[in-house]
């Protein structure tokens, strides 16, 4: 697959506005949505999907109805994967990533809900 900049990846998906189907994670605890998927196929990053799953277990995640996820690539290919409850907070999660061939730069997604309703999704898809 070849490796796209940042600045392609958001224009790949850039179209999606809202979604026509919703993607059950293997948890149980999110669903995701066509531009989600489409990011993961892109670029190989089901992984991403996968972790800020693993993160709705954890009570100080769970009861955020809106959370913020910034995936930050360094240069050296390293990551900081954080959540906030809303943009310019602290972050309730911070988790390091030693590798990752995510393209280099900032990216950024949003999941809406509660409970087992909660929805991984682009911000222009909201």
């Amino acid at each position: 697959m070849p490796k796209l900049t940042i600045d392609e990846l958001n224009q790949k998906l850039a179209g999606f506005t809202r979604t026509i189907n919703w993607y059950r994670h293997w948890t149980n605890l999110l669903s995701y949505t066509d531009g989600v998927k489409t990011l993961a196929e892109a670029v190989g990053a089901f992984w991403l999907i996968d972790a800020i799953a693993s993160w709705q277990f954890k009570p100080k995640v769970a009861q955020c109805d809106f959370q913020v996820w910034t995936l930050i690539v360094k240069e050296d290919q390293t990551a900081t994967l954080q959540m906030q409850e809303d943009t310019g907070m602290q972050p309730v999660v911070t988790q390091q990533l030693v590798y990752t061939d995510f393209p280099f730069g900032t990216f950024f997604l949003w999941v809406e809900g509660t409970g087992r309703e909660r929805v991984l999704l682009l911000p222009s898809e909201h």
